[in-house]
C-alpha cells in the first residue's frame, strides 16, 4: 500500500492540470482520493470565525471543483479507449468503471436476445428486473403497500429502512417519499 500524500490546493491544481493537458490517464499516487478526503475532512472539522470561515469555505469549494474535474477527466479518457486501459486507474475509478462493463454486457445480451428471437429470455430478464429488490430509507411516513411481487410491505415511519421491489422503490423515490441506500454485502 502506498503512502498517503499531503494534499493542498497547489498540489491538487498541478495534478488536475497535468491530467487535463494529456490525452492518456496519468499515473498518480494510489492514495490520492484518500488524501483529498482527509484534507477536506480536516478543513471541515476546523472551526473558524468570520473571514477565516469564508476562506475555508471557498477553499473547500475549490478543492471540490478540482476533484470533480480530475475524476471526470480521468474517467472520460478511460472510457474513450476500448477496451478500457486500466493501467493508471485508481481502485476507486475501477470501481466506477465496473458498472460500465456490466452495462455493455447487458446491452449485448438484450440486443442478441432480441435479434435472435429469444423472447422468453427477454421476458425473464424484464420480470427479474421488475421484481428485484433494493433497499430504501423512508423520508416520510407511509401506509402499507402491495409490491409488484404481490407481497405486503409496511407501514413505514420516517427513517425506516426496508428492502422492497425495484419498481415500487422507484415510484417512492420519484415522489421523494424514500431514497435508495447502499447496503454492502
Amino acid at each position: 500500500m502506498s503512502e498517503t500524500i499531503e494534499i493542498d490546493l497547489t498540489t491538487l491544481f498541478g495534478i488536475t492540470q497535468r491530467e487535463t493537458e494529456n490525452d492518456t490517464v496519468q499515473e498518480v499516487n494510489p492514495e490520492l482520493y484518500t488524501s483529498i478526503s482527509e484534507f477536506i475532512g480536516k478543513l471541515k472539522r476546523e472551526e473558524y470565525d468570520s473571514t477565516e470561515a469564508k476562506i475555508k469555505s471557498k477553499l473547500v469549494q475549490m478543492v471540490t471543483e478540482l476533484t470533480t474535474i480530475l475524476i471526470t477527466a480521468r474517467l472520460e479518457k478511460a472510457l474513450s479507449s476500448i477496451p478500457i486501459d486500466y493501467s493508471n486507474l485508481l481502485d476507486e475509478e475501477k470501481y466506477i468503471l465496473d458498472s460500465e462493463d456490466e452495462m455493455r454486457d447487458r446491452q449485448e445480451m438484450i440486443v442478441s436476445a432480441t435479434l435472435n428471437g429469444k423472447s422468453k429470455l427477454l421476458e425473464s430478464i424484464a420480470q427479474k428486473h421488475k421484481t428485484k429488490s433494493i433497499t430504501v430509507r423512508f423520508l416520510k411516513e407511509m401506509d402499507s403497500i402491495v409490491g409488484v411481487d404481490l407481497e405486503k410491505y409496511g407501514p413505514f415511519k420516517t427513517e425506516d429502512v426496508a428492502t422492497i421491489p425495484y419498481e415500487n422503490a422507484q415510484a417512492l423515490i420519484s415522489k421523494s417519499i424514500a431514497v435508495k441506500i447502499r447496503v454492502d454485502d
